[in-house]
């Protein structure tokens, strides 16, 4: 299996965005980082900007059983 590679960045957010995603991070149970890979993979989802994932060969799909 591949590992996801992660990249580190500083972000500035003002402190009332900052509070309100530490409170959306709380009632869901995250951290407030997980909680803002969330908000950008969603938003990228819905604006169809995820890259596609590769799909497997069949082979390895079907352990060489076809």
């Amino acid at each position: 299996m591949s590992e996801k590679k992660t990249k580190s960045f500083i972000l500035r957010v003002d402190a009332e965005t900052m509070n309100a995603i530490e409170a959306w991070a709380a009632d869901e149970f995250r951290s407030t980082n997980g909680q803002l890979q969330w908000i950008i993979t969603e938003a990228l989802r819905n604006a169809k900007r995820l890259p596609k994932k590769k799909s497997k060969p069949q082979s390895e799909e079907n352990n060489g059983e076809e």
